[in-house]
């Protein structure tokens, strides 16, 4: 039986949503304040966190740090108000696994909460070793699908030129862009497509245990360590590994990174064996990590050693021509993972899709499909089964994309006239493609 903490500042509601769980044959255990929740978490071992962001005299998002520094494995799944779909997604890029906007319906957050437990369990297992012998044969890529727009073709050919070599890749882009999947699609076209694909999330690990982590400990090397574990080093030898969120690693663990990829051996807390690892590593960040390097946070060497090729993930408001076409694999999925037979979507809902900025890119198309091929009775999806997030975007959201919009369009400007208008000049101002220029000067509607 799963055991969940509810952390729920509103009594009435806590209480109710602890006597539906409970029925659903959960250990259902709530605190009304974070001071409590961190104590019951950690005097006892949960599997699941469902917590509010907004608390009493605290801050949900240093609760959810707090949390995750005690047990960083535990999934957490943040509540949050329909117009909080900013905060819900900071949430997600400090460890949350998922969010909920309330209020829900009991068939959202069953479901919400059965994706992040099955999610825990496929973890554990996939990060432990496999003694089975691996299996060279061709693997193509099913993880991913390819769009038709420029962005999309670009990032694929980008993959395609890449798999095959065993260079270091650095992902850059937005929260729920798709790292991991680009990622996972890279090794599955390359030659340790046999092996271990390890993902790591780097902004969920503790420093203290950081080096445990990667490494692996010996029985007895500190205070917990009741048996030999090995790190993920070991885990991903013979594949790829992927560090997710690589900026959040301490100055510490950097040095140790970099030492264990630059002599390519490894050695377990409390061991004084060297251990041989041969792995493919991809890393990821949604950061500037140069800007880092500039002010001292992040090591130069480890930068050239993980970035000797990059690839920035394009937001989907960049590849929009594409929208439908994730729609719709996302529909397929969603069909499959909960047995539903939806065939597509309604030209209201379409019209609602192509009017939303998307500010959780691809993750929240997939989760908002997902939820409502669960409420669709029918074969199509229809506008009262979305998120009312849908139809009140979040203002702030609103305003910091009309800003960086306003700001774009004011550089492109001036670039033209300090080029007096030759768009050759202008772009490599820009530092970008002439054709994205020539994008860019149709999109903002300047008549030049």
């Amino acid at each position: 039986m799963s055991k969940i903490l509810i952390i729920e500042d509103d009594a009435a509601f806590g209480q109710m949503l602890q006597k539906f769980l409970t029925k659903k044959e959960y250990k259902v255990a709530i605190s009304y304040n974070a001071e409590d929740a961190k104590q019951k978490f950690n005097d006892d071992n949960f599997d699941l966190v469902l917590t509010d962001l907004r608390l009493p005299n605290y801050d949900g998002i240093k609760l959810l740090a707090d949390i995750k520094d005690i047990n960083f494995k535990t999934p957490v799944i943040v509540m949050t108000g329909y117009a909080e779909v900013s905060s819900a997604v900071h949430a997600m890029k400090k460890g949350a696994f998922d969010y909920i906007s309330k209020p829900f319906t009991p068939e959202e957050i069953v479901m919400v909460i059965a994706n992040a437990l099955k999610h825990k369990v496929e973890s554990n297992i996939q990060n432990e070793p496999q003694t089975n012998k691996p299996d060279n044969s061709p693997k193509p890529s099913t993880s991913s699908i390819s769009g038709v727009s420029e962005a999309s073709k670009k990032l694929q050919e980008y993959i395609k030129l890449v798999a095959p070599t065993d260079m270091s890749i650095l992902i850059t882009g937005e929260s729920g862009t798709g790292k991991e999947v680009t990622a996972k699609a890279i090794h599955d076209q390359s030659k340790r497509h046999g092996h271990n694909f390890i993902a790591v999330d780097c902004g969920a690990i503790p420093k203290e245990i950081a080096t445990s982590e990667f490494f692996g400990h010996i029985k007895g090397s500190f205070t917990g360590a009741i048996e030999d574990k090995i790190g993920h080093f070991e885990a991903a030898n013979g594949g790829t590994l992927f560090l997710d969120e690589i900026g959040n690693l301490s100055y510490e663990n950097q040095i140790q990174l970099l030492r264990a990829l630059q002599e390519r051996k490894i050695k377990r807390v409390g061991s004084t064996k060297e251990i041989a690892v041969d792995l493919r590593l991809i890393t990821a960040t949604n950061e500037d990590l140069s800007e880092a390097v500039a002010n001292g946070t992040f090591r130069e060497d480890l930068y050239h050693r993980i970035n000797e090729f990059s690839i920035e993930i394009p937001s989907l408001q960049e590849r929009f021509e594409d929208l439908l076409l994730f729609a719709d694999y996302f529909l397929d999925k969603a069909n499959s993972a909960l047995d539903k037979a939806v065939k597509g979507f309604s030209d209201e809902v379409i019209s609602i899709f192509r009017k939303y900025h998307w500010p959780g890119n691809l993750r929240e198309l997939q989760n908002i499909i997902k939820r409502a091929v669960l409420l669709t009775p029918g074969t199509l999806i229809e506008a009262n089964v979305l998120p009312k997030e849908l139809f009140e975007p979040n203002k702030n959201i609103a305003d910091a994309n009309f800003s960086k919009d306003a700001y774009e369009k004011e550089q492109i400007l001036r670039a033209l006239k300090e080029t007096n208008f030759n768009k050759s000049k202008a772009a490599k101002l820009l530092q970008i493609t002439r054709k994205t220029l020539y994008n860019k000067i149709s999109f903002y509607n300047l008549d030049l």
